[in-house]
């Protein structure tokens, strides 16, 4: 996701990172319970996965989470109006990238004076599925977040 922001950002696309908490807690990375906590949490996420795009703290309550959904691994783009014009429940870097060149095209179809109107669609994306760096973010967080998951979801 930090290329693709790299690669928009002369064309006017913002892009922010929203730490909300942790999806899989375990002993290096608990159930957060306090605001430095979660900074701390959201700093090492940054230093160890590389982010380089801003990171926004929700709220220790995860209001902003709750506001946009609750979903797990959550994507949005919203214009500059204000207007969310993309939600994914999963970040897939080639559907955002996907999304994102469609919104240029509209937008440069739009300077060339095509009249436009809005429409909903809705689309089955697919993602690659790759357990074993799964697992290993799993373990970044501890035995015991590996654990529950395995108990959960087998």
């Amino acid at each position: 996701m930090n290329a693709i922001a790299e690669r928009y950002a002369d064309q006017g696309v913002g892009a922010v990172f929203i730490y909300t908490h942790e999806a899989h807690p375990g002993e290096n990375y608990p159930h957060l319970t306090s605001m430095e906590q979660k900074f701390r949490h959201a700093r090492d996420l940054r230093d160890k996965l590389g982010v380089t795009r801003p990171i926004l703290v929700d709220a220790l309550d995860g209001a902003c989470h709750r506001a946009y959904g609750s979903m797990p691994n959550m994507t949005w783009i919203i214009a500059r109006s204000g207007i969310p014009v993309y939600k994914s429940d999963w970040t897939d870097a080639n559907s955002v990238e996907n999304a994102i060149q469609y919104f240029l095209d509209v937008t440069a179809r739009r300077r060339a004076g095509q009249p436009l109107v809005p429409f909903r669609v809705e689309r089955l994306d697919y993602r690659t599925r790759d357990r074993e760096a799964f697992y290993k973010g799993l373990e970044r967080n501890g035995p015991k977040a590996v654990e529950e998951f395995r108990r959960a979801f087998g």
